[in-house]
């Protein structure tokens, strides 16, 4: 299977924005329109988009869901969701919107028995985002570390037969200063499941990097807005 690019689409207050190590105080607005943007990146030739709903990381439910439809609606990309999704219902909802593929997060971590219900219905479209801080999983839209260890929670999620886990370290997303090569290649190593590396994509040459951990994509963030990435690079395209 091809390496899965997801240039990343975060949203706060219905605008593109990026955090400094998942701060909240710390955001940088990069775009107004997510939905304008979600077309562009499929005109430079993406296939792919990650979607992510901060105000509903943050409130525990959906903020930004009408955007999300609307990106899922208006393009043709494989489009995954995260961030607030924390009931059934919530899942089954942007499921029957045609989202791709949900990721839960938070609600993974605090409610095994959703979790379980989710990967019993949902396997093969569902992902848990698993959020590291020093190798411990952090939870709240990162503002919150527990007590389990990143690996320890993988192969127990890859059990239920979640299908898809997405691996963020916390200290390196939105640094510009590489993935954590180490962290992505002893999480592929773990589980029998995807693993797709968030956090810390610099250039191009870190992608080729990524690709020799094991994981099945990668999420690029800042780096596809400073310009570090271009699209050209990441698709072939001239945009």
């Amino acid at each position: 299977m091809a390496f899965q690019l997801l240039p990343a689409i975060d949203m706060i207050d219905g605008q593109c924005v990026r955090l400094l190590r998942g701060d909240y105080a710390q955001k940088t607005v990069f775009a107004p329109d997510p939905v304008a943007k979600a077309k562009e990146f499929e005109a430079a030739g993406a296939d792919s988009i990650h979607l992510v709903d901060l105000d509903g990381a943050k409130a525990g439910h959906p903020v930004n869901d009408g955007i999300i439809r609307a990106i899922k609606k208006e393009t043709s990309l494989f489009a995954e969701v995260g961030g607030g999704i924390r009931t059934l219902a919530q899942i089954e909802s942007y499921a029957e919107a045609g989202l791709d593929r949900i990721i839960l997060g938070t609600s993974a971590v605090r409610d095994r028995a959703l979790l379980r219900a989710a990967a019993a219905k949902y396997g093969d479209r569902l992902a848990v985002g698993i959020d590291a801080k020093d190798g411990f999983v952090a939870v709240e839209g990162w503002t919150e570390k527990s007590d389990l260890t990143a690996v320890e929670f993988a192969k127990e999620v890859a059990s239920y037969g979640v299908a898809t886990i997405i691996y963020t370290d916390i200290s390196c997303d939105g640094m510009l200063g590489g993935p954590n090569l180490a962290a992505m290649s002893a999480m592929a190593a773990a589980v029998d499941v995807k693993v797709i590396a968030s956090g810390g994509v610099t250039n191009i040459g870190d992608i080729a990097a990524l690709k020799t951990t094991g994981v099945a994509g990668a999420i690029i963030g800042k780096a596809i807005y400073t310009g570090d990435i271009t699209p050209a690079q990441l698709w072939g395209t001239k945009s």
